[in-house]
């Protein structure tokens, strides 16, 4: 396993559409579990493909159980979401791509998704909660968009700021 360069903001292969996995094979294997370790090195809860520079629909997911450190990983691939509940959820987004940047975005609240696991058994359930808005989060990145995309255009300029200013600082340390 290995810890992948995740992409950071602008770089132009974020805003690609990333393409269905045909196979789920070795490569596929190893890109899973490199996502993984690259997750949890950052740390993250959900990494997309695209975030490592591979444009395939492809991502991981772990909400470990809150304060009890017990990991629950979850591989999607070729994720689809329909029947998107009116209710809207309101959460406060982060992004391995904009790192150190949070703002509250609105996604419907719940969803129905159909994804393959990583053994390419077919999944089709209803989610909801944060799970619910991770896995919109991180189709988003599969379809070239990143969270700030939601936000309005001054609160957009504001993050973007944020981090241009984070990177003056890191570059300076």
């Amino acid at each position: 396993m290995a810890i992948l360069p995740i992409l950071e903001v602008p770089d132009p292969r974020l805003r690609q559409i990333s393409t269905p996995v045909e196979t789920i094979d070795g490569d596929v294997q190893r890109l899973i579990d490199d996502m993984f370790e690259t997750m949890y090195d950052a740390p993250g809860i959900g990494l997309a493909a695209i975030q490592v520079g591979v444009a395939k629909r492809l991502l991981v997911i772990d909400l470990q159980e809150e304060g009890e450190g017990v990991k629950n990983p979850r591989v999607f691939i070729n994720p689809e979401f329909s029947e998107p509940s009116e209710e809207m959820g309101l959460y406060n987004e982060g992004c391995l791509s904009i790192p150190e940047q949070f703002a509250e975005v609105a996604r419907p609240a719940s969803i129905r998704a159909t994804w393959l696991d990583r053994e390419g058994i077919r999944h089709d359930e209803r989610i909801d909660g944060l799970l619910a808005t991770c896995l919109q989060h991180e189709v988003d990145h599969l379809n070239g968009i990143v969270f700030t995309d939601h936000l309005s255009r001054m609160k957009r300029e504001m993050v973007l700021k944020k981090l241009e200013k984070l990177r003056r600082q890191r570059r300076a340390a």
